[in-house]
């Protein structure tokens, strides 16, 4: 990204990092009148939930980034400080399989202290406690969260657990095959390739090459359209996420390329990927362009795209974003998927365009 829209972006994405999902008086109480008075089912306040968490990785991601620069950090620092202290603040509450997302960023954190040896902006000595406590909390969600008969996660624990998202690959699997690798935990690694390896068997159209929506192993169908943008984005997310040790990579590598390739056949000229990637005359999804360029930016650098063409992909999916940006935000980014086959045909500037801008 040019410096001058990064900066505009970075800025965005603090705003909204803290604002986001964040409730007003009005709708708490329509959720308390929901929930007490009606009875009836109602989702909490999260304020972790993956469209943030992705806001927080793009931004660590960034900071990183202006650190080896020797460029200031403290807006940065504050802003992800503040959005995990407020969860720290709540009890670190953990709703849905979704907040795993911002957990990876919490481990950039703790890490990067521990590598530090001392405060590092964000963590101190009198905090450091804390950062660690909610890491694992995140982990044991993550060993106790229900699966199917083939040990995969469903998307919300309270649903049909033969129904399996591919969304949960990228929501879940980096954050606890890092968690694996930093604390020596074999399971941890094992069960979140086991969901990757689990989709690649039950989840994919073997004419395309391309994941679906998901699947159900009960009545053995697979659900969604083949090749949702952001679909691929997270298996793609799941799989670049879980192969930075020799563990992951045996069992992911080829199929990592395979998934790569099918979904470059469909890259526009222009370097979009559209909201359905076999679309091509249909709408373009920055949302996706910028889940599957991030993917390809992992894989070169952990040396598993090799070829000039990945390059070239990223050159080109980078520039079209870069078209769609204006006053820091992303523009023509698909809205917020509803379940199996309710794609909205509706785009704007959203925060999983964003996210991920941030991190190219």
């Amino acid at each position: 990204m040019k410096e001058l829209d990064k900066h505009a972006l970075i800025e965005t994405a603090c705003q909204d990092l803290l604002t986001y999902g964040v409730w007003d008086g009005r709708k708490r109480m329509k959720y308390l009148l929901r929930k007490y008075v009606l009875r009836r089912k109602a989702a909490p306040e999260d304020t972790i939930f993956w469209p943030t968490g992705l806001l927080a990785a793009g931004l660590w991601h960034c900071r990183q980034e202006m650190k080896r620069e020797q460029a200031g950090t403290v807006m940065i620092d504050l802003v992800l400080e503040a959005y995990y202290d407020r969860w720290f603040g709540r009890g670190c509450p953990i709703l849905w399989l979704d907040d795993l997302l911002a957990g990876e960023t919490l481990l950039d954190i703790y890490e990067d202290y521990r590598a530090a040896g001392g405060d590092n902006g964000i963590v101190h000595a009198k905090n450091c406690e804390r950062y660690r406590q909610a890491i694992e909390q995140l982990a044991v969600y993550s060993f106790i969260y229900p699966v199917n008969e083939t040990g995969s996660f469903p998307y919300r624990e309270d649903q049909d657990r033969n129904r399996i998202f591919v969304d949960s690959v990228g929501l879940a699997c980096p954050f606890l095959y890092r968690y694996g690798v930093f604390c020596g935990r074999q399971e941890a690694m094992e069960q979140s390739v086991k969901q990757i390896v689990n989709f690649l068997a039950y989840g994919m159209d073997a004419s395309t090459g391309l994941p679906y929506h998901g699947y159900s192993i009960a009545d053995d169908c697979k659900y969604g359209i083949i090749g949702w943008g952001r679909a691929v984005g997270w298996l793609l997310r799941g799989m670049t996420g879980c192969m930075t040790t020799e563990y992951g990579r045996v069992r992911l590598e080829d199929s990592c390329i395979r998934t790569v390739d099918a979904a470059l056949a469909f890259q526009r000229r222009d370097g979009a990927f559209c909201w359905q990637l076999q679309a091509v005359e249909g709408p373009a999804d920055t949302s996706a362009t910028g889940m599957i360029c991030v993917a390809l930016k992992q894989g070169i650098k952990l040396g598993i795209l090799q070829e000039e063409k990945y390059e070239r992909a990223l050159q080109s999916g980078v520039a079209f974003i870069e078209k769609c940006t204006r006053e820091g935000r992303v523009y023509q980014c698909s809205g917020e998927c509803e379940g199996f086959g309710q794609y909205p045909q509706r785009y704007g500037a959203y925060p999983w365009a964003l996210g991920t801008a941030l991190m190219l």
